[in-house]
Order: structure tokens, then sequence, then C-alpha cells
């Protein structure tokens, strides 16, 4: 048995990017911050800034488009997934990307969000409407259509 899944909470460093593959298929990519504090031997407070590519598929990556903007917290949850390519050079690259198959929008952030009325934080669209497909490479399913290859990805 094996497992891969990833949950986080963070802040997003810059406004989505949305792009389309060639097949029509909404791809957004953005980072989130989190950060871990503690106090170390010499009870010196300390903190580190961990940067997470996410990619997200579908509607919901149209919704990330729309809604999210750079400082806005949001809940991700999804997998991890490591792709090679070859540079122009010809050396291999690598990268590291959370595929989300859930986002949940959290506060508003800074001076960022959807409508920036008093009051509480603003949400986006609840949970129900931001599922991420899976990649099922290239396999269809019957909620989304995921006949795209890695070819199809604009980036």
């Amino acid at each position: 048995m094996s497992l891969n899944k990833v949950m986080l909470i963070g802040n997003l460093g810059s406004d989505p990017e949305v792009r389309y593959t060639q097949g029509g298929a909404a791809v957004a990519n953005f980072n989130i911050a989190t950060n871990e504090k503690w106090t170390d031997k010499q009870g010196q407070p300390q903190e580190r800034t961990e940067w997470h590519k996410i990619v997200v598929w579908g509607r919901v990556a149209e919704n990330c488009g729309k809604y999210l903007s750079k400082g806005r917290q949001v809940y991700i949850e999804g997998s991890i997934q490591t792709r090679d390519w070859e540079d122009k050079d010809g050396n291999k690259r690598y990268t590291t990307e959370i595929n989300a198959r859930n986002v949940q929008f959290l506060s508003s952030g800074g001076n960022a969000g959807v409508g920036s009325g008093g009051g509480a934080p603003q949400r986006g669209p609840g949970p129900a409407q931001n599922q991420a497909p899976a990649n099922n490479g290239g396999q269809s399913s019957s909620k989304f259509d995921q006949s795209f290859t890695d070819d199809d990805i604009p980036f």
C-alpha cells in the first residue's frame, strides 16, 4: 500500500496564472508560502518559509484565476508530483509540484480577495465547487475529460 497526499494552508505569493491546453482544459499555476516557527536551543525564535508550486486543473483552475489573488489564504489538498524535462541546452531539469484536487478559499489575505467589505473574511465558492479532478494519466472519468497528456501543458 502507498499514499501520496498533501494538505497545506498558506498564502499566495502572486496571482494565479491560468492557461488552456490545446484541448481547452484550464490549468492554473501559483505558489503558496507556508511558515514554520520554533524556538532554538538558545531560546531564540526562528522562522522558516517554504514555497510550494501548485497546479490545478479544470473548473477549479478557472475559479482560482477568478477568485484568488496575491496574499489570499487557501487550503490545498492533493498529491506531490515531480516532472522532468530537458532545457534548451540539453540539461535535465526537475520540478516538484502539488497537483491540487481540492482548493478551499479561506481568508481574503492582505488587500486581495473577492469584494473587500468589512466584517468577516470573504470566501470564494465552497468546497463542493472546488473539487479538482485527479490526473489519471490521460484516462477520462465520468466528471472530467482527462484526454490530454503532458505534451498539452502550455508551460
